[in-house]
């Protein structure tokens, strides 16, 4: 019998998920607003505490941990590795983004002796990727897009009554920020396209134009890391993607012409994504998750933008929305199923099948620029 709980952070929410494998009930299914938490990082901490005082030793469980720390226990993280998870520039530190609870919360879970908490990789930390694929790359699909592809693991091995080294699948979140898909080939991650470094999303652009990225170095003040939250699908769009919902940016989309270009582009992206991808997996199936895919008439159009362009080179794929048994984001219980396994339970084949225990280095590892000794994270910024 394992307890297991994972922690999925997003940018609009954190949300935690939690079951026991051996009766299968939910023990904890919350989904908390960052802001609270970037306010008080600690009402993580207190929430795992009473889940365990209530259902009794968690066995493990899984925390937040931004690009990703080589699968470990909390308790060993290092400052550097933690700084490296979150880093950001002392301005934005100032600014105190979400991304400063996010680190703020770490700590507190490292020094949470009481709790068994666990830090895992980013797909950049895996040995499952080719190292050409990791060039140059930072965010290749932070830690919690490694839960996304969990789950979706489990739900196509189920599916197809196959072992997860037999899946191949292409997992696709579509979230408030950004949007990310991950290939999966005889059960590996082994490419990405993923939130900076993607195709654009709800808020983000993806990936940067290396001139426009030039220009903003040479003309803002402070190029801070909210600058990546911008130029995505919203902004395309004309509305404000803090005070028009993602339900009600899909129902303009269907009324104003500029509202449904910042629409197709965000759909078409996710095309692209996916296509970019196929010269490293050949998808039996495709999952959409995140905020976007549970509003019915966004996953029925991008659904129907995969089949017409599958279509077109003349083959078909399996486009399925990822169920959970969470109220709160797949994610999180993608968490909790890597939490399980670490811990030896039902799902620990799946751990060995994405060779989490093998996963390495750090975010800087691959990039292969002259001067790359001088991307250094900000030790000074708190820790």
């Amino acid at each position: 019998m394992v307890k297991a709980v994972g922690i999925d952070s997003g940018t609009k929410s954190m949300d935690v998920f939690g079951f026991d494998d051996e009766t299968g009930e939910i023990i904890v299914d919350v989904s908390v607003d960052r802001n609270r938490i970037t306010e008080n990082p600690s009402v993580i901490v207190e929430l795992l505490r009473e889940v365990q005082e209530e259902h009794g030793k968690i066995d493990a469980i899984v925390g937040p941990c931004g690009y990703g720390i080589p699968l470990k226990p909390a308790r060993e993280a290092t400052d550097e590795e933690i700084a490296l998870a979150t880093f950001i520039t002392e301005a934005d530190v100032k600014r105190r983004l979400k991304i400063v609870g996010l680190r703020e919360l770490m700590v507190l879970l490292r020094e949470a002796r009481d709790l068994n908490v666990y830090f895992t990789p980013g797909v950049i930390h895996l040995p499952t990727v080719p190292e050409w694929r990791k060039a140059n790359r930072i965010d290749l699909g932070t830690a919690d897009k490694v839960f996304t592809v969990a789950l979706a693991m489990v739900r196509e091995a189920q599916r197809k009554g196959v072992p997860y080294g037999d899946t191949n699948l292409i997992a696709v979140e579509v979230g408030f920020a950004y949007t990310s898909a991950m290939a999966v080939r005889n059960g590996q991650i082994v490419d990405a396209m993923a939130g900076t470094s993607g195709f654009p999303g709800y808020l983000g652009m993806g990936f940067m134009d290396g001139e426009l990225a030039y220009a903003l170095a040479n003309s803002l003040e402070d190029f801070g890391k909210l600058v990546l939250f911008q130029g995505g699908a919203s902004y395309i769009a004309g509305v404000d993607p803090f005070a028009v919902s993602p339900e009600e940016f899909v129902k303009l989309a269907k009324e104003d012409e500029r509202v449904r270009e910042g629409y197709e582009a965000m759909v078409e992206a996710i095309v692209k994504d996916v296509f970019a991808l196929l010269p490293s997996v050949k998808p039996e199936s495709i999952y959409i998750s995140g905020r976007f895919s549970r509003i019915p008439e966004f996953f029925r159009d991008v659904k129907e933008a995969l089949r017409s362009a599958f279509e077109r080179y003349g083959f078909s794929v399996d486009v399925l929305k990822l169920e959970s048994r969470a109220r709160a984001k797949e994610a999180a219980e993608g968490s909790a199923i890597i939490a399980n396994g670490i811990a030896g339970g039902f799902y620990e084949p799946l751990i060995e099948s994405l060779k989490l225990r093998e996963s390495s280095g750090s975010i800087f590892d691959w990039v292969n620029l002259k001067g790359r000794e001088k991307l250094k994270v900000f030790e000074k910024l708190i820790l």
